[in-house]
């Protein structure tokens, strides 16, 4: 920092009274107090709501905090400088000098973070995969989103990721979030029946929505015949026990239609 620099901000900062660093210290405090309401109550409002109307008040907690901070900053600055070009030149100059000696990537993934709540990537209640981890969307920090895994694992995943990594989103804000359940099985059955019988197996899962399409897809490998039954559950949490409940069941049924199930040709050991 130079020498008109360290001047600017002497002078910036030397007519701060007692009074006025009272206020900032109430500022932060209100702002820290406001912050942990939001992130407190919203969601407990949240989960008395369903559908879209959850995931509406879910997202709105990143954008208020991120509201109540920019207002914390502006009521700050009110106080600690007067709008004079000098005074801004010497703040902004302190500022770069901060940021230059701030970590790159941490940096990057604040700024991250901004573009995160303006673009919408992902949204508390999200399930989304990055860089191999797939979880549902909790909260969206200034640095990191978090999410919680199916093993009920909380990460903390920085936005910087946003960058370089290819983000998966299954249901993309929405109610719809697709699942699949696979079948093996032996080439020599009926195809048809094993169609007709997998739809039923989905249409009469006490987790379907109704309202989305089943779809039944097969293709022919080298060992069988891999069937993906397609449906979407009623609630995306509901995922992981609408794929058992169509796997039990389908099994189940196929068994009864006497299908015999496909098993894959042993790999000989190359060392052998």
């Amino acid at each position: 920092m130079n020498n008109d620099q360290t001047e600017n901000l002497a002078a910036l900062l030397g007519h701060l009274t007692e009074t006025t660093i009272v206020q900032i210290v109430l500022i932060v405090a209100g702002t820290w107090l406001l912050i942990a309401l939001t992130q407190r109550f919203l969601p407990m409002l949240a989960g008395k709501l369903a559908g879209r109307n959850r995931l509406y008040m879910l997202a709105l907690v990143p954008a208020l905090r991120l509201c109540i901070i920019t207002g914390a900053v502006l009521l700050i600055l009110q106080r600690v400088i007067e709008p004079t070009l000098e005074n801004l030149v010497g703040l902004l100059g302190a500022l770069g000098l901060a940021v230059g000696f701030a970590s790159k990537d941490y940096v990057s993934s604040l700024i991250a973070g901004v573009v995160a709540s303006y673009e919408m990537p992902y949204r508390p209640g999200d399930w989304i995969e990055i860089d191999g981890t797939y979880g549902e969307v909790q909260a969206i920090r200034l640095r990191t989103v978090e999410i919680v895994t199916p093993d009920d694992t909380v990460a903390h995943i920085p936005h910087l990721q946003i960058w370089n990594q290819t983000i998966l989103n299954a249901n993309d804000g929405s109610q719809h979030l697709l699942c699949v359940a696979n079948f093996y099985l032996h080439p020599r059955h009926n195809a048809v029946q094993v169609l007709k019988l997998l739809h039923d197996v989905a249409l009469t899962s006490p987790f379907l929505q109704i309202e989305r399409p089943i779809n039944v897809i097969a293709q022919e490998k080298p060992f069988g015949t891999h069937y993906c039954l397609k449906a979407y559950p009623i609630d995306p949490r509901q995922q992981f026990h609408f794929v058992t409940d169509l796997t039990v069941r389908g099994k189940a049924m196929l068994l009864q239609l006497g299908v015999e199930f496909a098993t894959t040709p042993a790999i000989a050991d190359p060392a052998s």
